[in-house]
């Protein structure tokens, strides 16, 4: 049997005699009074994309949930398992976020993946290719366009699907209502793992601009 990693237990012991000792009253507040984050990101899961170190957050700011390339499904309440909109009706219905954020990322490898539909692991009949079929039409349409090379297909579709994903949001009924009250924002976001810039997502014209 393999013991616990070691660089997780040292990389622990800097946390608590790093910032958990500068933030240990904030730590307590957020325990003794429970967390009240005014932004949600739905962010993927690759390691190179945490939210809260893009954001430079600290702990009780950003609610976050992350899935294989930061994908929103429509609302489908049909008694399966959920877990992005669980923690998405979560986050609006339990803790009220005011804000909802679509993070995406440049070099995704789940967008990759899905312009490549016969490359492993995505089978039609495994979890990965499931969820990734979300994207297909769009998945489809960029990888058929031949004046663009795989490096622009790429960014293309990692861009299409954050639009894709915020429209999602849309679909479930409180979102919905919650936007056209004023009580909730969507937002889309992009960011280059290369070069740590941020795109973020007009809403009027559905462009990525540098703010």
């Amino acid at each position: 049997m393999t013991g616990f990693p070691d660089h997780l237990l040292k990389g622990y012991g800097s946390f608590m005699n790093g910032r958990y000792q500068a933030e240990e009253q904030r730590y307590r507040q957020l325990a003794r009074e429970g967390q009240t984050p005014e932004v949600m990101v739905i962010a993927c899961c690759d390691s190179r994309a945490a939210p809260e170190t893009i954001f430079d957050t600290l702990p009780g700011e950003m609610f976050v949930v992350r899935n294989v390339a930061n994908l929103v499904p429509p609302y489908q309440p049909d008694g399966d398992y959920h877990s992005t909109s669980a923690a998405i009706e979560f986050g609006v219905l339990g803790l009220k976020v005011k804000n909802v954020l679509v993070l995406g990322h440049g070099r995704c490898g789940g967008i990759k993946a899905a312009l490549s539909p016969d490359a492993k692991p995505l089978e039609a009949d495994d979890f990965i290719g499931k969820w990734m079929s979300l994207i297909n039409p769009a998945a489809k349409a960029v990888a058929a366009n031949g004046h663009m090379t795989n490096g622009e297909r790429q960014t293309s579709l990692e861009r299409i699907s954050i639009r894709y994903s915020v429209a999602n949001l849309r679909s479930f009924p409180y979102i919905a209502a919650r936007e056209a009250s004023g009580e909730l924002q969507l937002h889309g976001a992009w960011f280059d793992i290369s070069t740590g810039e941020l795109w973020t997502l007009d809403p009027e014209t559905g462009d990525f601009e540098r703010p």
